[in-house]
C-alpha cells in the first residue's frame, strides 16, 4: 500500500487522473487516510468533492474499491464521469439491475483481470448471495458507502436495505470502509457510525457554510408567475424547480415550455430512457429547467445551475439543503428560493398516516424543524448551520439571505423569553414546542386536557399572543442556545446552561417579529379575500357590469361570473390574452364584453400607480386543455351526455360540470338535440325566461321558484342553454 503512494505521490496522481492541479479543503487529509488503512467518516457539504476522496485511493490501491451507491441514474453518471478521465472505459463499472446477463458477465470478467478499479453496486445487488461469493472471490481495495445518510432512521432518505451493509461487508472483506454523506446532523452521524462499526472512523467534517447561496422563503401567492417571472429575468441560466409530486412536476414542466421556457420533467414515474435522456439534455444544456421530484439531482454534477427553485417546500432540512446545494457547485453564485404555505405542511403531515409509530414522530420532528426554518426571522444561514451542530454569526451571511437583507423589525423579548423559559422549566422540561405555544396562548386541546394542564396556574399567561407568536419565541430561543431538543425523545425541550441562567438572571433578548404567511395561493382559493383584494376595483367592476348587462338586456352573472370580477381585483388585465387568462373567461365572452372592463382596469392601475402581480402574459394551461375540444366536438356530433361521460370514465354531474365552465367561458353549445327529449319547449322557454330576470344564477332560488316541478338537472341543463343564447 505504501509502495503505491510513494511510486505515485497524490498530487502527482491527482494531475494525472483527473487533471486537477489542487485539493479542495480536506480532500487530500481524507485520500492519505485511506490510503492509510484506516475507517474514514466524511462529511462534506453537496459540491464539496466528495467522490474524489474515494476515486483516487481506488486508482492508486491494489484491487478493485466497492462503491455503495443508492441511485441507478447516479451511478451511471459517476461512471461516466470517471470513465471520461481515463483511456478504458473498464476502468470503472457498475453492478445494478438495469443489466443483462451478458453485461453481468463482462463486468466480473473486466474486476476479475484487474481492469476495474471502481465498481458502483446498489445494496440491492449486494445482498445476492452470488454477488457476495463472486466479491469474496476477487480483491478488493476498500468500502465506500455515498449517501451514508441513507443508514439512518433519522436521515432524510432511510433505506433499510443500508443497515444491512456492515454484515455483507464482514462476508466479503475485512478491508477499510469509508462512509461519505453531504447530510447529517451529530445525531445522524453517530446512527451512521454506530450500525456500521466503526466508531473507532477518524471524522473529516467540513464546514456546511455555502458562502456563495442566497437563502429566501416566500409565501406562496401566485407562484406560477413567479417562477415564470424569475426564470425570465434569468434566461439562459440552468435552474432545477423542485415539486413533490409527479403530477406538479408535470403542470409545471407544461406550463413553463406554454410560456416560452425550455424546460423538461423529471421524475421516477417517467421511463428510464426518458428519464436518462432529459438528464443529459439538462446536462449537456439543451434544456435550461428541469422540474423534477427528489428523484433528480442525487450525485448530479453540474456545476452552473445557477438556481434552485423550491414550488413545495420538502419535507425536512436535510432535503433542503441537499437539494440547494446543488446550485453553485462552481462557486459562482447560486439562489435558492422556496414558496411556503401552511397548506404545504398539512399535505406532507397526511404523507406520514399509516406509517410505523416511530417513523411518524421522527417525521413530524423533521417536519417541525423545516416549518421552523421556512417562518423565522434570524439569519438562513445561521439557523441551518445551528441544525447542522456548527456555529456561526449571522454578521458574516452578508445580506446572503432575505432574513439579513432585509431585516424584520425587533422588539424587546425578554420579557417573553423568561415567560416561555419558566413555563418549560415548570412543566418539567417534558413537552414539544406545540404543547407550550397551546399552553402559553391558552389554548385547550387533547393534549392539555391529558395532561389537566389548564388548571396550572401558569396556564393562559401568554395568552395576549398566539400560538404561531410563541413558537416564533421558541425557535429564537432554540437558535439562540437557551432551549435546545432532545432527538431521544423526538423534540421535547429542553433547557440549557444558558438558558437556566437566562432564567436567573434576565438580559437583553432581541425578538425579531415574525414573517406573514397568510394569503397564500391556498388562502385565496378558499377566500379571495384580505390585503391582496382591492376593494375600489371591485366596487367599480360591479357597477360596470350592471351597466354591460342592462345594454344587453341580460342579468349581470351572464357578463362574467362573481369568481372573475373577483380575480379581476387580483391580477389586473388590461390586456386581451391577460383577460382570457382569468378563471371563466374565454376568448368569446372576452370579445364580446370585455374592451369596457379592460379600460376601467387600466385606468385604476395608471390612477393608483398598482404594480400588477404579472409584468408578463402568462400563458395558461386551462384554454390548451384537449378535453374541452374533445368535449364541444362530442356535442356537435349529438351523442347523448350519458355516452360522453361513459366513454371519458367520468360522472353525469362532472360532465355538466365542464360544461357549466365551457359557457360560462363564453363558448355557444347546442344542446337541443339532448333537451327536446327531456323538456318540452313551453318548460325550456318558462326557465329560460325566470333567468333572463333573475338577479343570480343561483339554483337553489331556480328551484323554489319552480316549487320543486324541475329537477337540479334539468334546470342546470336548461341553464346552460340559456347562457349560450344570450351570453355568447
Amino acid at each position: 500500500m505504501s509502495n503505491s503512494t510513494t511510486q505515485y505521490p497524490i498530487a502527482a496522481a491527482l494531475k494525472s487522473f483527473f487533471g486537477f492541479d489542487q485539493f479542495k479543503g480536506a480532500q487530500q487529509e481524507i485520500i492519505e487516510n485511506v490510503l492509510a488503512g484506516r475507517n474514514t467518516f466524511v462529511l462534506m457539504p453537496t459540491g464539496g468533492g466528495k467522490s474524489l476522496c474515494y476515486q483516487l485511493p481506488s486508482m492508486l490501491l491494489p484491487g478493485t474499491s466497492i462503491i455503495v451507491s443508492p441511485l441507478i441514474a447516479l451511478m451511471k453518471n459517476q461512471v461516466d464521469a470517471v470513465r471520461g478521465f481515463s483511456q478504458t472505459g473498464q476502468v470503472a463499472h457498475f453492478l445494478n439491475s438495469s443489466l443483462s446477463k451478458t453485461e453481468i458477465a463482462q463486468v466480473k470478467s473486466d474486476v476479475v483481470n484487474g481492469h476495474t478499479k471502481m465498481l458502483y453496486v446498489a445494496p440491492e445487488s449486494l445482498t445476492k448471495q452470488e454477488n457476495i461469493n463472486f466479491l469474496a472471490s476477487v480483491q478488493i481495495s476498500f468500502f465506500a458507502i455515498d449517501e451514508a445518510h441513507c443508514i439512518s432512521e433519522w436521515g432524510h432518505d432511510f433505506r433499510p436495505e443500508y443497515r444491512r451493509l456492515r454484515e455483507i461487508f464482514e462476508k466479503i472483506s475485512n478491508v477499510p470502509i469509508i462512509a461519505l454523506t453531504a447530510t447529517a446532523t451529530p445525531k445522524v452521524q453517530n446512527d451512521i457510525q454506530k450500525n456500521l462499526n466503526m466508531l473507532d472512523a477518524d471524522v473529516f467534517k467540513s464546514s456546511f457554510n455555502r458562502g456563495n447561496l442566497y437563502y429566501e422563503i416566500r409565501p406562496k401567492r401566485e407562484v406560477e408567475k413567479q417562477i415564470i417571472k424569475y426564470i425570465k429575468q434569468h434566461d439562459g441560466q440552468s435552474g432545477i424547480i423542485y415539486c413533490l409530486s409527479r403530477k406538479k412536476v408535470e403542470e409545471i414542466a407544461e406550463l413553463l415550455q406554454v410560456n416560452g421556457i425550455n424546460a423538461l420533467p423529471y421524475h421516477a414515474g417517467l421511463d428510464a430512457t426518458t428519464r436518462a435522456n432529459h438528464q443529459d439534455a439538462f446536462l449537456m444544456e439543451e434544456v435550461d429547467v428541469i422540474v423534477a421530484t427528489i428523484a433528480f439531482g442525487m450525485g448530479i454534477d453540474k456545476p452552473d445551475v445557477r438556481y434552485v427553485i423550491h414550488h413545495d417546500i420538502p419535507k425536512s432540512i436535510e432535503s433542503y439543503y441537499q437539494e440547494t446545494g446543488r446550485a453553485g457547485r462552481d462557486g459562482g453564485i447560486g439562489e435558492c428560493i422556496a414558496f411556503y404555505s401552511y397548506k404545504d405542511i398539512e399535505k406532507l403531515e397526511k404523507f406520514l398516516q399509516g406509517k410505523a409509530i416511530t417513523e411518524q414522530e421522527i417525521g413530524k420532528q423533521l417536519l417541525h424543524e423545516i416549518v421552523s426554518y421556512a417562518e423565522t426571522s434570524v439569519c438562513r444561514r445561521k439557523f441551518i448551520l445551528h441544525y447542522f451542530g456548527e456555529e456561526f454569526n449571522a454578521s458574516n451571511c452578508q445580506d446572503k439571505c432575505d432574513n439579513c437583507k432585509h431585516p424584520q423589525e425587533r422588539i424587546d423579548g425578554a420579557e417573553f423569553l423568561t415567560q416561555l423559559l419558566r413555563v418549560v422549566s415548570a412543566l418539567d422540561q417534558t413537552q414539544k414546542s406545540k404543547h407550550y405555544c397551546a399552553f402559553l396562548s391558552g389554548h385547550i386541546n387533547a393534549d392539555i386536557k391529558a395532561y389537566k394542564h389548564d388548571a396550572h396556574p401558569l396556564f393562559a399567561t401568554g395568552k395576549q399572543h398566539d400560538e404561531h407568536f410563541w413558537n416564533a419565541v421558541i425557535r429564537q430561543a432554540v437558535v439562540g442556545g437557551y432551549l435546545f431538543k432532545d432527538i431521544e425523545t423526538f423534540g421535547t425541550l429542553k433547557l440549557s446552561d444558558k438558558g437556566a441562567k437566562f432564567l436567573k438572571n434576565p438580559t437583553a433578548f432581541q425578538l425579531y417579529k415574525q414573517h406573514d404567511f397568510t394569503n397564500t395561493d391556498d388562502d385565496i382559493l378558499l377566500n379571495q379575500k384580505g390585503a391582496v383584494f382591492d376593494e375600489i376595483l371591485y366596487k367599480q367592476l360591479i357597477d360596470l357590469r350592471k351597466k354591460v348587462a342592462k345594454e344587453a338586456g341580460v342579468p349581470p352573472f351572464v357578463v362574467f361570473q362573481e369568481p372573475s370580477i373577483r380575480e379581476m381585483c387580483l391580477q389586473y388585465p388590461v390586456e386581451f390574452d391577460e383577460l382570457t387568462a382569468i378563471q371563466g373567461v374565454g376568448a368569446g365572452k372576452a370579445m364580446r364584453y370585455g374592451d369596457a372592463f379592460l379600460e376601467l382596469i387600466a385606468h385604476h392601475v395608471a390612477a393608483h400607480q398598482i404594480e400588477r402581480p404579472q409584468d408578463f402574459v402568462m400563458k395558461s394551461l386551462v384554454n390548451k386543455s384537449g378535453s374541452k375540444v374533445q368535449l364541444i366536438q362530442n356535442i356537435d356530433r349529438k351523442l347523448p351526455l350519458e355516452d360522453i361521460a361513459k366513454s371519458q370514465g367520468k360522472t353525469f354531474d362532472s360532465i355538466l360540470e365542464e360544461l357549466e365552465t365551457v359557457v360560462y367561458s363564453g363558448t355557444k353549445l347546442n344542446l337541443d338535440y339532448y333537451l327536446s327529449e327531456l323538456l318540452d319547449q313551453d318548460n325550456q322557454e318558462e326557465i329560460i325566461d325566470y333567468f333572463l330576470n333573475a338577479e343570480s344564477d343561483d339554483l337553489v332560488s331556480a328551484y323554489h321558484e319552480f316549487d320543486g316541478s324541475y329537477t337540479e338537472e334539468e334546470l342546470r341543463l336548461v341553464r346552460i342553454k340559456f347562457l349560450s343564447v344570450y351570453g355568447n
